[in-house]
């Protein structure tokens, strides 16, 4: 008979576990089970309508219950060895049509549960009629023998009432850990936002874990820990989640990357060990009485909250920057305080989110994207402050972005400027990204006194009016085009035909004419950056 496995069993691919450090290396792997929450033994056996009992095996399952064992799914084999149709942590049912002979024999009883074993399976339901009137004694013994838990199935429970069961039970479970999930990360939100955000988020942490926490600095030294282990060692625990958090604290110069988190089991404590950021140095330790489903999770959050308040601002650069933000506030120039944040040029990126407005995490995940934590949230448009020797701005998925020419401290107003109408240029084209271009031509061949007194000279009827002078400048720049325009300016295009009427009888001058656009082109260009003037 071909193997088979029941309509709506869940997949089990993409399963990959956590970065383990065990205490016995070079063991082997258990066998993999799917990424779904566990079925208590027990649970399937307290189905009334089942009507399963218990029969073999129940003295390495927690009792004649069977609480230890949990199933992950259920399958249905009549073949004689279904090693290699097992993925581990199921709950095998068979009527018994491999059985040869009436009964079998005490040898390949033997056999069959300990293939069974060995691939990791949970339990064996073996149906009764229409092969079997009783489950095989041999079969009973030879499940004691192994521990394997062997459940007797009623004739009026049929295989697949089995599986739907365990399904549901499967199902509720899953509601139960995220719901269990969702509040975990609402409270360590909360704490997240406590004056004494640190220790609060290590109590909250410990408290949902029923555990233990510890925050290490970069050097080792614990920093802060909350809770407690009940009935285990503590010095022992404490010393194996320091150890821990060595095999995933940044090197330095190592062979390869630090895995990004370890587990390891000591005094019967489930230990684990988080890096926090990236490169950072600090790790958090977690030590709890018992794995439940959805703690990795919790766990995780948790990381991310502290990874954010242990961040940028406990390194020397955070510090160097909180420095050069005091300084702008007391009133220093943006050149005196520039060197705090490293040497060369920068480069400015005005960004919009192609859907809802931004909000502080996606403005910093664009940040950190674009290799910058000097981030500035504005309305609708997010602002980022580029190292140029970094790495060029590239686009990414979700925004439109402007990018400017890279500047040196003093020119970061122009360099704003220019990163803003880029953006407004991407917007109106459809671009995911524009830079503004500096090409050199024609206009590099002025003077620029001449040439900054000839724009002032030529814009001074629109001068005075920042949102004509604007609107001209985007129109030329878009080649007369209505509609693009009132996009980029975010205003009805009736709006921007009146500016541009209005510019036109200011400078009483035909605007169609390609001449006199290029001619007001100049002069918008040469106007741009230019000094007013007796200011330097």
């Amino acid at each position: 008979m071909a193997d088979t496995v029941p309509p709506g069993t869940p997949g089990v691919t993409g399963v990959s576990g956590p970065t383990g450090v065990t205490g016995t290396p070079g063991a082997p792997a258990g066998p993999a089970v799917p990424p779904t929450p566990p079925v208590p033994l027990a649970a399937l056996l307290a189905r009334g309508d089942l009507g399963l009992r218990l029969i073999a095996g129940s003295s390495d399952t927690g009792g004649a219950e069977g609480a230890g064992t949990v199933v992950h799914w259920a399958h249905t084999s009549e073949m004689s060895d279904p090693y290699p149709y097992l993925l581990g942590g199921e709950l095998l049912l068979t009527a018994g049509v491999h059985i040869p002979g009436a009964d079998g024999s005490d040898a390949y009883f033997d056999a069959y549960v300990s293939r069974i074993v060995e691939a990791g399976g949970a339990a064996l339901g073996f149906g009764l009629a229409p092969v079997h009137d009783t489950v095989p004694r041999a079969l009973v013994a030879a499940c004691d023998r192994h521990g394997l838990p062997l459940l007797e199935v009623p004739p009026r429970t049929t295989f697949s009432g089995v599986a739907r069961a365990v399904w549901q039970l499967m199902a509720q479970a899953r509601h139960t850990e995220l719901r269990r999930v969702t509040e975990a990360q609402q409270s360590l939100a909360a704490a997240a936002a406590r004056p004494d955000p640190v220790p609060s988020v290590l109590r909250r942490l410990a408290q949902r874990m029923g555990g233990r926490t510890l925050l290490y600095a970069p050097d080792g030294a614990r920093v802060a820990s909350a809770g407690r282990l009940p009935g285990a060692a503590a010095d022992a625990v404490d010393g194996a989640l320091a150890a821990l958090a060595a095999v995933v604290r940044p090197a330095g110069g190592g062979p390869g990357p630090a895995p990004t988190s370890a587990t390891d089991t000591v005094a019967g404590a489930h230990l684990a060990a988080y890096a926090l950021g990236t490169g950072q140095g600090f790790v958090l330790g977690v030590a709890a009485p018992h794995r439940d489903p959805g703690d990795h999770t919790i766990a995780s959050v948790g990381a991310v909250l502290l990874s954010l308040l242990t961040g940028e601002h406990q390194s020397d650069t955070g510090a160097a920057r909180s420095s050069a933000l005091v300084r702008l506030l007391l009133g220093a120039a943006p050149p005196e305080v520039a060197p705090l944040l490293g040497e060369g040029l920068w480069t400015v990126v005005h960004a919009r989110p192609d859907g809802p407005g931004p909000d502080p995490v996606t403005a910093s995940a664009l940040g950190a994207a674009l290799g910058s934590t000097l981030v500035d949230t504005d309305r609708d448009v997010v602002r980022v402050l580029v190292p140029a020797g970094l790495r060029e701005p590239s686009a990414q998925a979700g925004w439109t972005c402007g990018v400017s020419a890279p500047a040196a401290p003093h020119e970061w107003p122009a360099a704003d400027l220019q990163a803003a109408r880029a953006l407004a240029r991407a917007r109106a084209t459809r671009t995911a990204l524009v830079r503004h271009g500096e090409h050199p031509g024609l206009a590099g061949l002025v003077v620029p006194e001449e040439a900054a007194a000839h724009a002032r000279a030529v814009l001074a009827p629109v001068a005075g009016n920042p949102a004509l002078t604007e609107t001209l400048r985007t129109w030329l720049s878009l080649h007369g085009s209505w509609d693009r325009t009132a996009v980029a300016l975010a205003v009805h295009r009736n709006t921007v035909r009146q500016r541009v009427a209005r510019c036109a009888a200011l400078l009483d001058t035909d605007l169609d004419d390609p001449d006199v656009r290029m001619e007001l082109w100049f002069a918008l260009r040469h106007a741009q950056d230019a000094p007013e003037p007796g200011r330097e």
